[in-house]
């Protein structure tokens, strides 16, 4: 086995790859530039202590740089008289065209909602993302009831959603959360994505329903009766 690698990869043993990792001390802005090099690429949050074990960290380092960031990007870095010797020094005292948010369960820079319509032009020019009626009323369904079958969801909403789940799943807001125990339906979930596109830590901070549905005190009640 050792005869096919290459004559550096044998040299460095077998834990070259973790040796062979740059000191990010060493790297042009450190640690703090490694982080946010770190972020600037990622495509889903990662949590604190990923973002530590990756770069060779401590999880408290990590917690620190990432909150520095996060008011810097948001414009909080120097006090008023400081504000010209910051922007002398490369800082800036504005807010950024994007912020670090700790959503889903970890962190990612996205651009601010201000901009939404600005980079929507970018964006989605040429591109039919947004979703259909059908598909955000059966998203919804499966965000309140979860895990639940496909079955169930169109017993729900009256309609086949046969094609719409499988949409909801290409775009990755939606997965196979199992199969009930009883049917053997394959029951779907929402995903760390749609946390993500929602701005939300977690599915219980989804707005209560029932105050905005008067006399369905019931309806609990009346789905588990025809559970699926």
């Amino acid at each position: 086995m050792n005869e096919r690698l290459p004559d550096a990869a044998r040299e460095a043993g077998p834990d070259a790859g973790t040796d062979a990792r740059p000191d990010v001390a060493s790297l042009p802005g450190g640690a703090r530039a490694a982080l946010e090099a770190v972020l600037m690429v990622i495509d889903e949050p990662a949590t604190a202590q990923a973002l530590a074990a990756g770069l060779n960290l401590t999880v408290d380092v990590v917690e620190t740089l990432l909150a520095e960031l996060q008011r810097e990007y948001n414009g909080y870095t120097v006090n008023a008289p400081d504000v010209d010797d910051a922007s002398l020094n490369g800082f800036s005292a504005t807010a950024r065209g994007f912020e670090l948010r700790n959503i889903a369960g970890g962190w990612r820079i996205y651009s601010r909602a201000e901009f939404a319509e600005i980079v929507g032009e970018f964006v989605l020019e040429g591109q039919t993302a947004r979703l259909t009626q059908a598909a955000l009323e059966t998203l919804a369904v499966i965000a309140y009831r979860q895990p639940v079958s496909r079955a169930r969801v169109s017993a729900i909403r009256g309609v086949n959603v046969d094609s719409v789940v499988r949409t909801l799943t290409q775009r990755g807001l939606i997965e196979d959360s199992g199969t009930d125990p009883e049917s053997g339906a394959i029951l779907y979930r929402t995903t760390s994505y749609f946390l993500e596109r929602m701005g939300i830590g977690s599915v219980a901070e989804l707005p209560q329903l029932s105050p905005h549905l008067p006399g369905l005190e019931g309806i609990e009640e009346f789905y588990d009766a025809g559970r699926m």
